[in-house]
């Protein structure tokens, strides 16, 4: 996976210039990242504070978590269905 070049607190600031009235070309300039960057930052992080953004990624990473357990049973329970239908104790 790519390493960010940006933490989601550098991104906050950058975001924070823009709303207290910088010019977006100069922000990207300055920061080296294109006007297209920054309005993709703008749809996915704005509005938020960095403790909401903190939380933001425990959920995210907590749901993928989730997820993989889900996964995980449901595997187990296809295999056990599957040893069960051998052995004739299938539906009937």
């Amino acid at each position: 996976m790519k390493r960010a070049r940006f933490s989601e607190e550098q991104i906050i600031g950058v975001l924070k210039e823009a709303e207290a009235g910088a010019k977006v070309s100069e922000l990207c300039r300055r920061h080296g990242i294109s006007d297209a960057t920054f309005y993709t930052w703008r749809n996915k992080y704005g509005g938020l504070e960095v403790s909401e953004m903190r939380r933001l990624r425990q959920l995210e990473e907590e749901n993928r978590r989730l997820k993989s357990i889900v996964a995980d049973q449901a595997l187990d329970i296809r295999a056990l269905k599957d040893v069960l239908a051998k052995n004739g104790y299938g539906p009937r």
